[in-house]
């Protein structure tokens, strides 16, 4: 059973936002998102950050890497002008920040550790345990928690070691043959894949095997109903102006 939201918003705000940002977060509220995929890394000071790419330059003005700089000059980097004017100021946010902002907003999160290189194990351990302290009422009390999952199976194992009581999901580009024995040595609950990738056959693969399916980034109404007649549970769009929120 997938007890999560069907439908995210893919870094906040789809492609109407400048993404990872607060005001993506605010933008795929404006439109009705209250669940959302980002994307967390460590900063040079161990502090996550919410960012997807490793290296400066796309979507945040400077240069070198992510792990070259703290959280607080991350912060004051230019992260929104590049999308447009109007988000000129946008910095990193930090991911207490952005857990700040969901939490209050009654925004659901699938959060991907998305590890600068060579710090896999470290960024599962502290997005994992930064979760569980933020969400320790909600975990008491039974409540729905938010989502991690990530591409990288040492950041999994890290988050299973550090919070094993924060559900967890394996990201594939494309589901691998041998895709059931690692799922079950991660212990995930969910599989997430590139929905040009996914098929009928292995959609029901999946299901049949009890997990959960989640595809990414689903961008027309009629790709995201077949991938629902397929038995996939949710999948995240940047198209958060073309298919509408669901709770």
């Amino acid at each position: 059973m997938w007890p999560y939201p069907r439908i995210l918003a893919h870094r906040g705000g789809g492609i109407l936002a400048p993404e990872n940002t607060l005001a993506a977060l605010r933008c795929g509220l404006a439109y009705g998102y209250r669940a959302v995929e980002f994307d967390v890394m460590l900063a040079a000071d161990g502090v996550p950050v919410v960012v997807h790419d490793p290296v400066l330059g796309r979507t945040v003005a400077g240069s070198g890497a992510v792990s070259d700089y703290t959280a607080a000059q991350l912060g004051t980097m230019e992260a929104g002008a590049w999308f447009g004017p109007q988000f000129a100021g946008e910095g990193v946010p930090t991911f207490d920040a952005v857990l700040a902002y969901c939490k209050a907003q009654h925004i659901w999160m699938n959060i991907e550790i998305k590890p600068a290189p060579g710090f896999d194990a470290p960024t599962g351990d502290t997005v994992a345990r930064a979760t569980r302290d933020y969400f320790a009422q909600e975990i008491a009390a039974g409540e729905l928690l938010p989502l991690l999952s990530s591409f990288s199976i040492a950041a999994l194992e890290a988050a299973r070691q550090a919070a094993p009581e924060l559900a967890r999901g394996w990201l594939v580009e494309q589901i691998p043959d041998d895709w059931a024995n690692t799922a079950k040595q991660l212990e995930v609950v969910a599989i997430h894949c590139d929905h040009g990738q996914l098929t009928p056959e292995l959609a029901r693969e999946v299901k049949e095997a009890g997990y959960g399916l989640f595809c990414y980034t689903v961008n027309t109404p009629e790709r995201a109903s077949e991938l629902l007649g397929w038995g996939v549970d949710g999948f995240c769009t940047d198209r958060i102006d073309l298919i509408a929120a669901t709770e």
